[in-house]
């Protein structure tokens, strides 16, 4: 064999193919443009004594899932503020930067990244119509519903289940070569739909083998809200659009214990097993509740850190057995679209989590959210340079 026609050996701290659990250090044999091997550096050396030798860097892995995110608003300016300024500051005082060109726009960069997949959240029927002709991404957009009057419960589903019923028509096959996004709801969160209509969208998503996701637990003032009734973000709501008390949208009167999580699960929401997305301030038995349904978690660990609203507590989730997964949440908020950045910076927030936990979130526990699947590296695979983050 000519030393131009041998095989390289790439190795890199940290090897996740896909299956299984990920490995540090780890490499991988490729000859001819496709993974001859895949294991330890040691063992692969002895076998492929011919192989050139390079050094990759960090992680080779498939490419990573970015499982939540707002790409209508791509066309914002990033701002680390207190949640509670961040919204009339950047989100309502930027708005006019939101919409479809914003959304086509962050749809180029994921594609551009050689993303592995997106969850991302539509905001406006435009915005859904312009995504859904994109044939270079995988994943599901999540139409976004809200309306915490419990009186227009009925009309506002009638009118979200003529839209999504129209656009699941233009759905592509799931085995597309060109990619497939398929489209899923989004309750927006439990504080901004009433419960009828928290309801209404979830039997309705349940019944149909729609995908959901839902903001649940970003901010502490949610916690406050539901044990009170009251708070910043009663406080901060557009009052004319909301009842009078808090207790006629979720239909019920809060109390102490009464948490986001805990009533979305009395209300039967978490039996269809949504995509909960933050997840930051939570009990033990919200943790437990989860594990129980059987729902997954996505993280923004950038977005949590620059909105100051905590952190996810990932060790807990993980013990009891909940699927993870990671996001950017908007580029307002989380910096940039890339899932490698909230990787990199998930590796300094959690010193004490094995770093392969967080590989394998950024790509199992993606594609698991997104009912999608990751390429594998296995041997006769094609390689792809995407593969070396």
């Amino acid at each position: 064999m000519t030393a131009s026609a041998a095989p390289r050996l790439l190795t890199c701290d940290l090897l996740y193919t896909g299956l299984g659990g990920a490995q540090s250090p780890g490499a991988v044999v490729v000859s001819g443009g496709v993974v001859a091997a895949t294991g330890h550096p040691d063992t692969l050396r002895a076998n492929y004594p011919q192989a050139t030798e390079e050094h990759v860097g960090g992680v080779i892995a498939p490419p990573p899932v970015n499982a939540h995110t707002h790409l209508d608003m791509s066309a914002y300016d990033f701002a680390a503020l207190p949640y509670f300024r961040w919204i009339p500051e950047v989100v309502i005082a930027g708005r006019e930067r939101r919409g479809p060109q914003a959304a086509l726009a962050g749809a180029d960069t994921l594609a551009r990244l050689g993303t592995g997949g997106v969850g991302d959240i539509v905001w406006s029927p435009e915005v859904m119509d312009a995504l859904l002709g994109r044939d270079d991404l995988s994943g599901t957009l999540y139409f976004e519903v809200l309306g915490p009057v419990p009186a227009q419960a009925d009309e506002r589903f009638r009118v979200m289940r003529e839209q999504v019923e129209g656009w699941r028509r233009r759905e592509r096959p799931a085995d597309d070569p060109r990619g497939a996004l398929r489209v899923g709801l989004s309750p927006h969160t439990p504080f901004n739909l009433s419960s009828r209509l928290m309801r209404l969208v979830m039997d309705y998503a349940a019944g149909e083998g729609l995908p959901t996701q839902i903001h649940v637990a970003e901010h502490p003032a949610e916690v406050e809200l539901f044990a009170t009734g009251g708070g910043p973000i009663w406080d901060n709501r557009f009052a004319p659009l909301y009842p009078p008390t808090f207790a006629e949208v979720i239909g019920r009167v809060p109390e102490a214990g009464l948490t986001p999580v805990r009533y979305l699960d009395d209300l039967g929401v978490l039996a269809a097993r949504p995509t909960l997305v933050h997840m930051v301030n939570v009990t033990q038995d919200d943790i437990a509740r989860v594990a129980r349904a059987g729902c997954a978690a996505v993280t923004c660990p950038r977005s949590n850190a620059n909105l100051e609203c905590g952190t996810f507590p990932w060790t807990a989730f993980a013990a009891a057995g909940v699927e993870v997964a990671l996001g950017t949440d908007s580029v307002a908020s989380g910096e940039t679209l890339d899932v490698r950045g909230e990787v990199e910076f998930a590796r300094t927030l959690y010193p004490g989590l094995d770093p392969r936990v967080i590989v394998r979130a950024a790509v199992k526990g993606g594609h698991r959210v997104l009912g999608t699947r990751a390429p594998f590296i296995r041997r006769g695979e094609e390689w792809r340079d995407e593969y070396l983050w």
